[in-house]
């Protein structure tokens, strides 16, 4: 292996590192927002129906929220496991999908617990 072979790698992990950071503590904000903005949302229908202004469904509401996680849920599984899009599975074999790979989440793990 030639030194120009390691140095390319070591800035490969170098800078997935760096994006997992950046990635996972973007995604914790996001996530956070949204789960303030759903609390909210749900806060107000439950004050509207407690003063009877609204009336809220809410079986048919759990039902329709249990339907869109499914999706997500799906969608997730088949991006991890390389069927939803299978030209990303000769990426893990080169030279360069393990070490960004490895070191991507790595960096997204860190940058999720810190965000």
């Amino acid at each position: 292996m030639a030194i120009d072979d390691v140095s390319a790698i070591i800035t490969t992990a170098g800078g997935g590192f760096l994006v997992g950071i950046l990635v996972g503590w973007a995604l914790k904000k996001v996530v956070k927002l949204f789960a303030i903005m759903a609390g909210l949302f749900l806060a107000g229908l439950t004050i509207l129906q407690y003063q009877q202004i609204a009336s809220v469904n809410w079986d048919k509401l759990e039902q329709a929220l249990e339907g869109a996680i499914n999706a997500v849920v799906n969608a997730t599984t088949k991006m991890i496991d390389g069927s939803g899009h299978p030209e990303m599975t000769g990426l893990a074999v080169t030279a360069f999908g393990i070490p960004i790979t490895s070191s991507m989440s790595i960096g997204f793990t860190i940058g999720f617990m810190k965000g």
